[in-house]
């Protein structure tokens, strides 16, 4: 009894480190798009819960504020406004559900068909790319907080050990507050306003979602991206905790509860959830693959919601900190994307690919537009569809269908 003691205690500790590591990610993103950090956390919370509910509890996954929808939510809110965009989140779950039958009836050759690496590698570098102008407009307001928060974070993903190297985002974060502090940057007076206990603005001025089809078809192809970066966590979490969880409880399964997860964020007024990786990587690091430890942590973040204080505190940080990390942190999301290119040997001597690669980033760089009445598609969902239309369309060589 004692023993189930010290591994309870043991567990509970070690989910709370994980919620650490997802923690800068998980709040960086409504702090960017203008929503409420606490209640991203509360619905990365309640969003894993649904997940670990729908695969049988036995997939070690934790889901946290997707960067994918940071731009498409800054332009979809330009257009409809605040609530509309965050009802067209909706239509992020709708394409995990669409993918979760066509795996349970088609298996994942269908899915390899419609998003090869050629699609899907431009679409990430696109994610990260759009962004580019935004991370350096809010760096611009001071640029040495922001220069600091960015070397910060450098150094510790450069030399960085063990759990340490994980979090790069907090302890950029952390050390550009401080220095924010120190310069008579940081207005307190939210903070010492703030109540201890309080619940996330979206429950305690809780609205139902104001639906509207323009934003819900909007967010639609910009899922294509996070949709196959599930699957590849599913197996890399697989490999992690040495368990082939693509047949048990089955891929249909966690895309399943990764779509509902989302819709659960559209309805609290929290931005779209997907699989974190820095979770899988703090898995790999510390040995611990338990689904419990994830549901710890996925606690942690409904408990660290619903403190007033800390909500606060987050609001308090200057843009241009914020800026520094995401500096960093986009250009890593391109990178992310040119290495899926070449870990799976995209060969862009082929003009097939090239014109692929080509007019996908250009179509989304440059800013196309595609109207139709009061509805309009651009950026990276224009380009996502581009991309997919493309590689159905154009003719393959030999060398491509082999």
């Amino acid at each position: 009894m004692e023993l189930l003691g010290i591994e309870e205690l043991k567990d509970t500790i070690v989910g709370v480190q994980f919620l650490f590591v997802a923690f800068g990610s998980t709040v960086l993103v409504p702090l960017l798009v203008g929503l409420d950090p606490a209640t991203a956390l509360f619905s990365a919370g309640i969003g894993t819960f649904i997940f670990h509910l729908v695969t049988k509890g036995k997939v070690p996954i934790f889901l946290g504020s997707s960067f994918a929808f940071i731009a498409p939510i800054i332009a979809a809110a330009k257009q409809w406004g605040m609530p509309g965009t965050i009802a067209g989140i909706a239509g992020v779950a709708l394409v995990y559900f669409i993918m979760s039958a066509l795996i349970k009836w088609q298996g994942k050759k269908l899915l390899d068909r419609l998003f090869p690496p050629v699609v899907i590698g431009p679409v990430i570098i696109l994610i990260g790319l759009s962004l580019s102008s935004a991370a350096v407009d809010m760096a611009k307001e001071n640029w040495l907080l922001a220069i600091i928060s960015l070397i910060t974070a450098v150094i510790v993903l450069t030399f960085g050990r063990g759990m340490m190297k994980l979090v790069p985002v907090v302890c950029g974060i952390i050390v550009g507050y401080i220095v924010a502090v120190c310069m008579g940057l940081v207005d307190f007076s939210a903070i010492a306003a703030a109540p201890w206990f309080a619940l996330p603005n979206s429950l305690a001025h809780f609205q139902l979602p104001q639906f509207a089809w323009e934003p819900f078809i909007y967010m639609i192809p910009v899922a294509i991206a996070p949709v196959i970066e599930h699957i590849g966590d599913v197996y890399v979490v697989g490999a992690v905790a040495d368990k082939d969880f693509v047949k048990d409880p089955g891929l249909h399964r966690t895309m399943l509860g990764d779509g509902l997860a989302c819709l659960a964020a559209s309805f609290f007024g929290g931005p779209p959830v997907t699989t974190y990786s820095e979770v899988t990587g703090a898995m790999q690091i510390t040995r611990v693959s338990h689904p419990q430890v994830i549901r710890v942590a996925a606690g942690t973040a409904i408990i660290f919601s619903v403190i007033g204080k800390l909500s606060a505190v987050l609001q308090s940080i200057p843009s241009a900190v914020l800026g520094g990390i995401m500096l960093l942190l986009f250009g890593t999301i391109a990178s992310v994307g040119i290495q899926n290119l070449m870990n799976h040997k995209v060969d862009l001597n082929e003009t097939r690919n090239i014109i692929i690669v080509s007019v996908t980033l250009t179509s989304g760089i440059g800013g196309a537009i595609f109207t139709y009445g009061t509805f309009a598609m651009s950026g990276i969902g224009l380009s996502a569809v581009v991309g997919v239309l493309l590689n159905l369309l154009l003719p393959k060589t030999k060398k491509n269908e082999a």
